[in-house]
Formats: C-alpha cells, structure tokens, sequence
C-alpha cells in the first residue's frame, strides 16, 4: 500500500519513512498468496479483447472504461480515447488528447468527460469524440467526472467539489473542503441525481450537495481517525460510491463500510472494514474488497459476515462486480477471480493482464468487461 500514498508535507513524508523502515527491519513484510487449486466450475471465454495505449501506466492510477448504450469508452494515461462497440470491440471513432489522464471516464447524455493531472476537465461528444470544451479546476483530478445532464460535477485530489456547466464547461459552485494532512493516491468518483451530488472525502465523511448550487443538504462520517500516527489516522474514501435506489453504500480505509439513505444521510448500518477499493451489492448482500485482500459477503438485514475469503491475502484487489450469480475481482497479477455469491469459494479463474487488474470489471447482461493495467481491454462470458 505504500507506494498509493501521497504525501501532503515533506517532514511528514520523512518522518513516514523513518517508522516505515523501522518497521520493515523488525517485521518482513509477507509476499502476496500464491494462488491455490480449485475444483473449476466456471469457464470464462473471451469475446473480443483490444488495447488502449499505454493502460494505466506507470503510476497509480484507476481510469475505469465506462458504459453508455452500445457503447464502452476507455482511455489511457497519455490522453488516448477510444469509443468501442462493446458487443464486439469495433472501433467507433478515437482521438488522442495528448494529456496526463488521471480521472476517466465519465460519460452521459452525449457527453464524455475526462479530467487530468494538470487540472483540466475535457468534455468530447459521445457519439463523434468531437472536443465540446475544456475547463480548469483546482488540481489533479483522479477520478472520473460525473454529469446529470445539467451539472457536471469534479471532485479534485484536495478535497474539493466543483459544479460546471454540462453545455459550456463555465463553472457554477465551488465546495471547499480541508483534506487530510496524509491520504492515499485517489478519490472515490461522485455519483449525481437531479437534486444531489454525493462525494465521499479524505477525511472520512460523506457530503451530499445542492447540485444546483452547491450547497450542503447533509454530511455523514463513515470513519473516524484514530491512532498515533498519520499513517494510521489515513481514513480515506477511495473506492467507489455506489447508489442502488435510495441506499447509497460506502467502504474507507481503516474504518468502516456502510450504508447510507440517500436522501438523508442516515446511517443504515455499518461495520468495521479497510478497503480502498469499494463495493458491490446483488441479492441482498454486499461484497467488499479489502485492503488486507480478503474479499467478503455481507448480509444486509444482519449486517454480519455471510463469508470470508482470505485466499488472496495482499494481492491489491480491484473493486468487485456482481456477475451472474458471481462475484468477479482482480489482482496484482492480472487474474480475474469469480466467487460464488453463497459461500465465496473460487468457481472460476482467468489471467487477462500480466500487468495487473486496477480498475473495477464492469458488467452489462451476459457480459463482464475487464481493463488491465497495460491497456488491454477484454470482454468475458461464461461459456
């Protein structure tokens, strides 16, 4: 996990560095688990499989395809931008930005949004990848822009929250926020309505804003720092918030997964967890990637553990994805694992990317969409 941390102050930086290598001579750390035997009961077949640039490239980054229609969108770090037929990979149309992408891709009612390690948010045409307009925000943005037609909303590496015009990139509000003094390398993207937008922040909380103006309608926290040092006070909200009708479910770092009431933000229920990667839901459970690589099955009404699997122990798992009566995630290695949704034993295994699985898989119908971390784009079916 250290090298997904970014530092906000040099003397914390090595101060960090010195308890870290303190650390690490009086306690090796572990390798990742090496993978183990199952009975194979699922066969994942590849439908189509194509490469978008460099991928993630060498830093750490999460730019996550997206969905619309027919359609899946993907880009890479260098600023290439592809629309593909996601039934059978075909090329629409693609254009090179020539920019650090850092946050990618959001996309909805036509327009496609990417934002950048410089702080520009580009907006192109969905359907012809034809540039609309550019806009400048308050620094780095690592997680994809989200739009409700009216409002696109940004959420910056400090903390911040910005509304801008869908049709003109003019920004409307501004939401300023205080980071964290320590945070990971990355921010949850936020989800919108037509009355809100909802960001989870480095700070543990969760706000919900007037996506007319800005202004907030409640805030919740989900973790509360503890510990002596920074490092250990690292509450973060990375993983991806995900709304299923009114009840928005959020994971932190070193706190807690919960679910929330959209409306309100009322705490439903929670439970101690560590993840930075995020959540999935289906059936009445929800599945958590965790920092430790366990991967888990909640039940709702309980909120007790249906299962745990700790086979993949500190092999930095992306988020995961309800798929059938499956539950996909990646690793480090590039292996894309399906669980069974009942008891989480391994049903299923395939190696799409030797560079590694970052991004969240995707799913649409019988399809399940999967962006390593060198580029290739590959779209899976159970045979």
């Amino acid at each position: 996990m250290r090298d997904v941390i970014r530092w906000k102050h040099a003397a914390l930086l090595a101060l960090a560095v010195l308890a870290a290598g303190c650390s690490s001579n009086s306690k090796k750390e572990l390798p990742p688990a090496e993978l183990t035997d199952f009975k194979e009961e699922v066969v994942l077949q590849k439908q189509w499989s194509r490469s978008i640039g460099d991928g993630q490239g060498e830093t750490y980054n999460m730019l996550v395809p997206a969905i619309d229609g027919d359609t899946i969108y993907a880009a890479d770090v260098t600023g290439e931008v592809m629309a593909l037929d996601r039934s059978n990979g075909d090329v629409k149309w693609e254009k090179d930005l020539d920019l650090p992408v850092s946050g990618a891709v959001g996309v909805a009612y036509g327009l496609l949004t990417i934002g950048t390690l410089k702080g520009e948010i580009v907006a192109l045409d969905a359907s012809s990848g034809e540039e609309k307009w550019r806009a400048r925000v308050s620094s780095e943005v690592l997680a994809p822009p989200a739009n409700n037609g009216d409002v696109v909303v940004v959420q910056t590496q400090d903390d911040r929250l910005i509304g801008l015009d869908a049709a003109t990139g003019t920004q409307r509000w501004l939401y300023d926020s205080t980071p964290a003094v320590l945070t990971l390398r990355g921010t949850s993207a936020p989800i919108v309505t037509n009355r809100l937008a909802v960001a989870g922040l480095s700070t543990g909380k969760v706000v919900a804003l007037d996506i007319s103006n800005g202004v907030p309608v409640w805030e919740q926290r989900v973790a509360i720092p503890q510990g002596r040092s920074e490092l250990e006070r690292v509450v973060d909200i990375d993983g991806g918030l995900l709304l299923s009708g009114s009840t928005l479910y959020v994971a932190s770092y070193q706190g807690r997964v919960a679910a929330l009431d959209l409306d309100s933000g009322r705490q439903l229920w929670q439970r101690d967890a560590s993840s930075y990667a995020g959540v999935a839901q289906g059936f009445g459970s929800v599945y958590v990637s965790l920092s430790s690589g366990t991967v888990e099955g909640i039940d709702e009404r309980s909120t007790t553990a249906l299962w745990s699997n700790d086979s993949l122990a500190r092999r930095q798992l992306s988020a995961p994805e309800v798929f059938s009566s499956y539950v996909a995630v990646g690793d480090l290695e590039g292996y894309l694992h399906l669980l069974s949704q009942v008891d989480g034993r391994f049903v299923g295994r395939e190696r799409i990317d030797s560079d590694g699985l970052r991004a969240r898989p995707l799913v649409v119908g019988d399809m399940i969409y999967v962006y390593g971390n060198s580029g290739k784009l590959e779209a899976l079916t159970i045979k």
